[in-house]
């Protein structure tokens, strides 16, 4: 039975958040499905004694795609929150399921918002191309791929990329929805069979991060040429010819923020609709 409390004052609480996206359909709820946002607010609610939690998040990860760096927030009545605070984290670790853990809990400014606040994201995608396959102890997280692949040609296809663009090629449109993007980073590097791409931008659309990826492994199997992945950049739609990659190779592995006095301007920055400059 969760006690009844009246509106009043709020504390804006930061959450870290690290999950195994395996047996999870993504980050946001959906009706009869096991989601990530379903399994904390149940258990926000049930350790906060409240009827619900709404929670806001940096990055709405899609099924089978893992997080150790994810951020959210939520608003707590200020009187809970001075007798919960400080228990918050231990108490979680015992309501959660082991594949989600709450890393993090802090009181932040009111300004602070998980989603509009960020200045950036950074997400790592795991490949291994060893003869032998994955290891089984990261066979959830990384791609397997049979075939050696060619980095150095992956690595000079994603410097072609980098910078504001319209990735309408690599990402499934959404109404009303932009798909320009500032994409900060994308690189790719090996370490014997072991191969990272990070991709660090302000923000992505539906699929980008994994279109990407997969624009890269036909770079990197020699389908095709270096040049092809920023070439879509041209197109004024999604690429059919674009392979998405795996979600279990992808991992939200960070999000930045800027310092607590820049956090609305950011918040409005980001609220307006990014377009390409006129040429």
């Amino acid at each position: 039975m969760h006690d009844v409390i009246e509106a009043g004052p709020q504390q804006r609480v930061r959450l870290d958040v690290s999950y195994d996206g395996t047996d999870f359909a993504g980050w946001a709820v959906q009706p009869q499905q096991r989601t990530v946002q379903g399994v904390l607010e149940e258990a926000l609610a049930t350790v906060l004694r409240l009827p619900q939690v709404g929670l806001t998040v940096a990055g709405r990860t899609d099924a089978g795609v893992h997080a150790r760096g994810q951020v959210a927030h939520l608003d707590v009545p200020e009187p809970i929150w001075a007798t919960t605070g400080e228990q918050l984290l231990r108490r979680l670790a015992g309501v959660l399921p082991p594949d989600v853990r709450i890393t993090g809990v802090r009181a932040v400014p009111h300004e602070f918002d998980a989603r509009f606040g960020a200045l950036w994201r950074r997400y790592e995608y795991l490949i291994s191309d060893a003869p032998h396959g994955v290891d089984p102890l990261h066979r959830h997280q990384v791609l397997g791929w049979p075939r050696r692949l060619d980095t150095e040609a992956m690595a000079e296809a994603a410097t072609r990329l980098v910078g504001l663009h319209d990735f309408v090629a690599f990402c499934r449109r959404r109404e009303g929805a932009t798909t320009v993007r500032q994409l900060q980073e994308l690189t790719v590097t090996r370490s014997g069979h072991d191969i990272v791409c990070t991709v660090v931008a302000d923000a992505f659309c539906h699929s980008m991060v994994r279109s990407l990826v997969g624009s890269l492994i036909a770079v990197g199997e020699g389908r095709r040429p270096a040049d092809w992945p920023g070439g879509l950049l041209e197109r004024d739609r999604r690429a059919d010819d674009v392979t998405v990659a795996g979600a279990r190779g992808l991992t939200l592995v960070a999000v930045g923020y800027p310092p607590d006095d820049e956090l609305a301007i950011r918040a409005e920055e980001t609220r307006v609709k990014r377009e390409l400059p006129r040429r």
